[in-house]
């Protein structure tokens, strides 16, 4: 193949890599994105797994996501509410199964008094803290170096009130054990959705979906710029100095441009040879960045079944296997489809079992929450990103206990004509496509900036 010379080549075609690409070309310098996958949309994927169309990527749409619902709105595409009518199921760390309406989860009024304070003192943290610097605050080295789960337990001696907390940001975040990740990474985390508050409110955070799945966002993005994407096109090495780069991929893909933007999340920057390396600090930085781990469950059945015991599919428990249960039925679909979570180290453990195994476990967890029904699924499928060569994990990198205050002021950093952008590293809408729209707008107007003359 050619060598292709353009001002900038992009590396990854999902979100982040495509808004890049597009922001650019409207602003006149010419683009190529490479691609390892065969499809564009990262981690985005919306596919037809026996004959059921499932979000087997990311697919939620909350109120404060602008950038996203601006991409939305310039493509053609609409949205509509995730199914919420009716109760909802909590099981408690005893097991016991209670059906419940209204925001709260049914505990004690010691245990809710307890939840409503942390959630207040996190509030409170998110607010003065917030999304864009969090390592530049004065507590932030406080916050980074104790684990999220002892500074709960330093907060409150309710262990109830604290796993409830936990399940909002470890398994249902970060995917990582509460354990694994500082208080500062749980708190960028909650302002990366506007408070705390908002981060525990399913009926903000899980608020609606994209009418033929969210991987139309990366798709339609991909059309405008025609050839100019190459798929299956993994770039092995970048070579660099101040006037350039040359970047090669296979399939004999060379391309010489001005400037490459990283649109990868950073656990995927090893996989890359830079000549010359990258800065030491970079090194060090990218080790102390890594994804999380979940496996998202599709259940599909002949009837959303629970609608007709006055449930919603709404159901937590931070003591099951599966920790949060959903209605995920599609636009106009006249079967029910449920989606759930399993993360962390309860991921950990059914990935020790057979797939039958597994998927019989599973299944008898979100039966203890919505009845014996739930056990015969029509469809059912696991998104296993962990798996996935371009991805290996899921939703989206962190930083380990103390990385953040340490490395975070360099996320965005450019080094020489490397840019970076990706949700992983984004401020308002972190680990969301929003976040990975503003970083891609971010980075071109970085680069159209830079590309005036003087």
């Amino acid at each position: 193949m050619p060598t292709i010379t353009r001002d900038v080549v992009v590396v990854g075609a999902g979100p982040s890599g495509l808004t890049a690409a597009a922001e650019l070309k409207k602003a006149g310098l010419t683009v190529a994105v490479l691609e390892a996958r065969d499809r564009v949309g990262g981690r985005t994927w919306t596919g037809t797994i026996d004959g059921a169309m499932l979000e087997i990527g990311g697919q939620w749409v909350s109120p404060d996501q602008t950038a996203l619902y601006e991409t939305l709105e310039s493509l053609g595409l609409t949205t509509y509410e995730r199914y919420r009518e009716g109760d909802s199921v909590y099981i408690a760390p005893n097991g016991e199964r209670t059906v419940y309406s209204g925001d709260s989860f049914p505990v004690s009024e010691s245990t809710q008094a307890e939840m409503d304070r942390l959630i207040g003192i996190l509030d409170e943290l998110t607010a003065e803290i917030g999304a864009d610097e969090p390592w530049a605050h004065p507590r932030a080295r406080e916050l980074d170096t104790v684990s999220f789960s002892r500074w709960l337990a330093d907060q409150c001696d309710d262990a109830e009130a604290r796993n409830n907390i936990g399940l909002f940001v470890a398994g249902g975040m970060l995917t990582k054990p509460a354990h694994a990740f500082s208080a500062l990474q749980a708190v960028l985390m909650a302002a990366s959705a506007g408070s705390f508050s908002n981060l525990v409110n399913e009926d903000f955070i899980l608020d609606r979906r994209v009418v033929g799945g969210m991987q139309q966002v990366s798709i339609l993005l991909a059309e405008q710029l025609g050839d100019d994407v190459h798929l299956g096109a993994p770039v092995r090495t970048v070579h660099w100095n101040e006037d350039g780069v040359r970047v090669e991929a296979d399939g004999g893909i060379e391309v010489h441009a001005k400037r490459v933007v990283l649109a990868v999340p950073p656990n995927l920057y090893s996989r890359i040879s830079f000549d010359p390396p990258l800065p030491r600090r970079q090194h060090q930085m990218h080790q102390h960045q890594s994804i999380g781990l979940v496996i998202k469950v599709h259940a599909v059945y002949e009837t959303p079944f629970w609608r007709e015991d006055g449930l919603s599919g709404t159901s937590f428990s931070s003591a099951e296997i599966v920790q949060e249960v959903y209605d995920n039925t599609n636009h106009g679909d006249t079967r029910g489809t449920l989606v759930a979570f399993v993360a962390d180290e309860k991921a950990d453990a059914m990935f020790e079992l057979s797939a039958e195994e597994r998927k019989s476990r599973i299944l008898e967890s979100i039966a203890r929450f919505l009845g014996p029904k739930a056990k015969d699924a029509v469809v059912y499928y696991e998104s296993d990103w962990g798996s996935e060569e371009w991805t290996r994990g899921a939703y989206a990198c962190s930083y380990d206990l103390g990385g953040l205050h340490r490395y975070g002021r360099d996320n965005r950093t450019p080094v020489g004509p490397i840019h970076f952008s990706c949700s992983d590293i984004a401020g308002a809408g972190y680990q969301h496509v929003d976040g990975a729209i503003r970083m891609g707008r971010r980075t071109a107007a970085a680069i159209v900036e830079a590309a005036q003359p003087a």
